[in-house]
């Protein structure tokens, strides 16, 4: 029963994802799928551009929450 119970609960793809800046190694929390572009707070990078779906994530992924 468990296995065809989550056949028909849909399970959503996107993720928050915790990141660290290439350059300064400052961490922060942000959205798989960003439609907005993220920059470092502390240096100014950009570090995940949108891209109409799934962002393009340019910085490190340290976990997904």
């Amino acid at each position: 029963m468990g296995h065809e119970r989550k056949a028909l609960i849909p399970q959503p793809r996107s993720k928050f994802l915790k990141i660290r800046c290439p350059d300064c190694g400052n961490i922060l929390v942000t959205y798989s799928h960003a439609s907005t572009k993220v920059k470092c707070p502390k240096c100014g990078k950009i570090l995940v551009e949108p891209t109409g779906g799934k962002a393009l994530i340019i910085a490190e992924i340290l976990e997904v929450l």
